[in-house]
C-alpha cells in the first residue's frame, strides 16, 4: 500500500527540481565551471561575505569539505578569501564579480520556476503555498 507522502519530502522533491533547473541555466549561459556541490556552497554566501565554519553548517557539510569546495570555487574566480573586518585575524569568504554575473540568470530562472508553478496550481493556491512555506520559516530557517 502506498503511503502519502510527508510534507517534508513533498517541499524537498520541489526545492531539489527547481535547484537542478537553476544550475542547469546557469550552465548553459557559460557558468560551466562550478560543480552542483560548489553552487549550493555558494548560495550560502552573504554579500558582505561569510566565514567558512557559517557556509560548512549552513550547507551541512564538514569544515574540510568546505575548505575544499571554497579552494575550487577560489581557482575558477567565482569567490575571494578577505580579511574579516570585525576580527582581524578571521577570513571571509566573499562573491566575486564573476559570481555576482551569475545572480541575474539565476533569478530569471527562478521567476520561469514560479510562473510554472502558479500556472500549474493556480494564482490562489500558489499565494497560499508561498504563505504557508513563509510561515514555516520562523520554525526551520535559523539563518534569517
Amino acid at each position: 500500500m502506498d503511503r502519502e507522502l510527508p510534507a517534508s519530502l513533498l517541499m524537498f522533491i520541489a526545492s531539489r527540481s527547481a535547484a537542478n533547473r537553476i544550475f542547469e541555466a546557469l550552465q548553459q549561459r557559460g557558468f560551466d565551471d562550478v560543480t552542483i556541490a560548489q553552487a549550493r556552497l555558494m548560495m550560502g554566501v552573504d554579500p558582505e561575505g561569510t566565514r567558512l565554519s557559517v557556509l560548512a553548517a549552513r550547507a551541512q557539510i564538514a569544515k574540510q569539505t568546505a575548505t575544499a569546495l571554497v579552494d575550487k570555487l577560489e581557482r575558477a574566480g567565482y569567490v575571494e578569501r578577505v580579511t574579516d573586518p570585525t576580527d582581524g585575524r578571521a577570513r571571509l569568504v566573499r562573491m566575486t564579480s564573476r559570481a555576482k554575473e551569475a545572480i541575474p540568470h539565476a533569478r530569471a530562472e527562478e521567476d520561469r520556476i514560479e510562473q510554472e508553478w502558479r500556472a500549474h496550481l493556480g494564482p490562489k493556491r500558489m499565494q497560499q503555498l508561498r504563505q504557508a512555506l513563509t510561515d514555516l520559516r520562523a520554525i526551520t530557517d535559523p539563518y534569517q
